[in-house]
């Protein structure tokens, strides 16, 4: 028999969320658990087990598990990663260092970049030029290869990424540089900024490999680590993980190219709301993501998430752009802020409310958990307002202390700024969600969309907990809350398409492309990708091309999908006009003038697995589980109805005020809102607002 059990695995800041699926028994098991920061598998590995064992199933039986990581980001963020030596074309060795040159806060007399990933002493220029057209002007010295690759490992370099100059029209000298270090030092790391990112724009991709080379050696050792505990648990299925574009791939691409997986575990989410999208009919969805650390908001159209092609990463000031390492990649375009359920309220110098971006994170967690915090949190807030139940949180595994919330919000909140404890509490989730709901506008505004027309989709250990508040804040009359909303991110990690996205640069006035050029690169392209794929019917792999085009002269471009025939000098119009009506889309107008083309793109992907996080798994108990006072924005404390969720009955609709629990997250709707069970007990919650 063939094996079908499937299980995604999501780790975040505060927990670690997991998704067992087996189609065959029809069965979807969830788990959650505090995440181990020190040591991510082992809260992984703990997780498995577990759900192994609830659901009585045998290591061989699993099919596959995927996995959504923030470690990229974490090493990023904490510097610890490895000792990285950059060789570049001679002269340009401070590429890294120069930048852009643009202050990303002007108001800022102190504010400074943040630091190049490596130091000036650990940087070689090697001579050798390539022209902009691919030509080779200057020969690379190999003998100063050696000698500047000899000086770096002496220096205690642990990888090495390599940059020269016009290296996205011809690859020989990166990669005869390459070869000449894997002769002297066949263990040492190496990136190729024309395998990582062979497009135009020096300064970025130098950034990027140097960022790949950064965290390569970290990732090789987590992700084989990984695969081994597996392996000794009695799993021998394929380990994959999560892409920052919403794909997933093989442990060994992962392996050569780690900075593709920087958003990992957020483009998790995205995937699986516009799944969810999908199953509902829902066109325009605004995706938000709530967890113990963050919140994400993303839009999600035609069921299908926006992506775009470049990332700020390690910024020094995490809500101001610019002021990160640009990283070149494809990830899914959202918005992430500091609010999370275990962000930290305090009153500032002047006395006002803040809450976020400080976390307290899984250790020592929000007061409530009882593990040693002290600062009042979002968490504790939500307790204290009724929004969670403090014997079934986490399914009862974990019973939070209402009374020591109730402590450090009078002492921390309340007294400084004379209020009581509730009003507190609730200025602290008036706080939050009017910081999301700027977010959601301007994430939204940029791209020229107006909240109103979208509907809600809330999910994350605490998103379902603040829809309520966030969708009146943004004038939204239509929520969505999917079943197992907690663990929706692992729900997204097995939906998700095996996927590999290309790019190329071959700069050209449109009416001046070189056709063939640009075939020979589609073709190397789709080399790659099925290389990757390994499809087992060619026919299964679906392949989409865009190109990265503006107006000749403009600075920045936009991506346009190219139509699916007519390729070359006959399909000329066709690809200006779409174009110009991508251009309109965005700006709202169109502009005379020659277009330009300057990087081509190919995403190819397998088929992905269409799935639900619905279905129960109640014991015919009762629905209702009584009356809790509960407080509403704009409301107040009111005696809402307690639903448990596992054993609603589809077609059930409910008046609010109500509030429903399950294992992973609670969500609560007030008076204006009315009710309605899907048959996959999803909650639509719709008003007149």
């Amino acid at each position: 028999m063939s094996r079908t059990v499937r299980i995604g695995v999501d780790v975040g800041g505060t927990f670690t969320d997991l998704l067992l699926h087996d189609p065959r028994r029809n069965l979807i098991r969830p788990g959650k658990l505090p995440t181990t920061p020190n040591a991510p598998n082992e809260a992984i590995t703990a997780g498995v087990a577990r759900l192994l064992g609830e659901t009585a199933t045998a290591p061989g039986d699993v099919a596959g598990i995927v996995h959504g990581t923030t470690l990229v980001t974490n090493a990023l963020l904490e510097r610890t990663g490895a000792v990285v030596g950059l060789l570049t074309t001679s002269g340009f060795g401070d590429v890294v260092e120069m930048g852009r040159e643009v202050r990303f806060d002007t108001t800022d007399l102190h504010a400074r970049p943040a630091e190049p990933l490596v130091p000036r002493h650990l940087r070689r220029g090697v001579p050798g030029r390539v022209t902009a057209d691919g030509r080779e002007l200057e020969p690379l010295d190999e003998g100063a290869v050696r000698t500047a690759v000899d000086d770096l490992v002496g220096r205690g370099a642990e990888a090495v990424a390599v940059a020269l100059m016009h290296s996205y029209r011809n690859v020989a000298h990166e990669h005869r540089v390459r070869d000449l270090i894997a002769s002297r030092y066949p263990e040492l790391p190496v990136t190729l900024s024309s395998d990582v990112a062979p497009v135009i724009g020096e300064y970025e991709r130098t950034s990027t490999a140097c960022l790949n080379a950064y965290v390569q050696p970290l990732m090789a050792g987590y992700l084989d680590d990984l695969r081994d505990d597996l392996i000794g648990m009695g799993i021998d299925a394929p380990l994959r993980i999560m892409l920052s574009g919403g794909g997933v791939t093989t442990i060994e691409d992962a392996k050569q190219f780690p900075v593709r997986l920087l958003e990992s575990g957020p483009a998790a989410g995205a995937i699986a709301a516009a799944a969810a999208a999908r199953a509902l009919g829902e066109r325009d969805v605004v995706s938000f993501d709530m967890g113990g650390t963050t919140a994400k908001i993303a839009v999600v159209q035609a069921g299908r998430p926006r992506l775009k092609h470049d990332f700020e990463a390690g910024r020094v000031d995490k809500f101001k752009p610019g002021s990160g390492l640009p990283v070149r990649l494809t990830v899914v375009d959202m918005i992430e802020i500091g609010s999370g359920g275990g962000s930290i309220a305090a009153p500032d110098s002047l006395g006002l409310l803040k809450v976020g971006p400080r976390s307290a994170g899984s250790v020592p967690g929000p007061v409530a958990y009882g593990r040693g915090g002290e600062q009042p949190t979002v968490t504790d807030a939500d307790l204290l307002l009724g929004y969670l139940d403090a014997e079934s949180f986490l399914g009862g595994e974990m019973n939070l202390c209402a009374r020591e919330a109730h402590k450090a919000m009078t002492r921390e909140v309340a007294g400084p700024l004379g209020l009581n404890t509730t009003d507190a509490a609730a200025g602290v989730v008036e706080v939050v969600t009017e910081s999301m709901a700027a977010a959601a506008r301007m994430h939204l505004s940029e791209q020229g969309k107006d909240p109103v027309g979208f509907a809600l989709l809330a999910f994350g250990g605490a998103g379902p907990a603040h829809a309520y508040g966030l969708a009146k804040a943004l004038k939204i009359s239509k929520v969505i809350v999917p079943m197992r909303a907690g663990v929706m991110s692992a729900c997204g990690l097995l939906a998700a398409a095996p996927t590999v996205d290309e790019v190329r640069s071959l700069p050209a006035a449109l009416t001046d492309t070189e056709w063939d050029r640009v075939g020979a690169l589609y073709d190397e392209m789709m080399v790659r990708a099925t290389g990757t794929l390994r499809p087992t019917d060619p026919e299964l792999m679906q392949a989409r091309r865009s190109a990265d085009m503006r107006y000749l002269g403009q600075g920045f471009e936009i991506e346009v999908t190219l139509p699916e025939q007519d390729l070359g000098p006959v399909g000329l119009e066709r690809i200006r006009a779409a174009f110009e009506s991508t251009y309109r889309a965005v700006f709202g107008r169109s502009l005379d003038g020659d277009v330009e083309v300057v990087n081509w793109r190919l995403s190819a992907q397998l088929p992905g697995h269409e799935m639900s996080t619905g279905g129960g798994y109640g014991q015919g108990g009762e629905a209702a589980r009584g009356v809790r006072s509960v407080y509403f924005s704009g409301h107040g404390l009111l005696e809402a109805t307690v639903w448990n969720r596992y054993e609603l009955t589809p077609g059930t609709e409910i008046e609010g005020p109500a509030l429903f629990e399950e294992r992973e997250s609670s969500c609560s709707f007030g008076p204006e809102f009315r009710i309605k069970v899907t048959d996959d007990l999803t909650l639509v919650a719709e008003a007149d607002l």
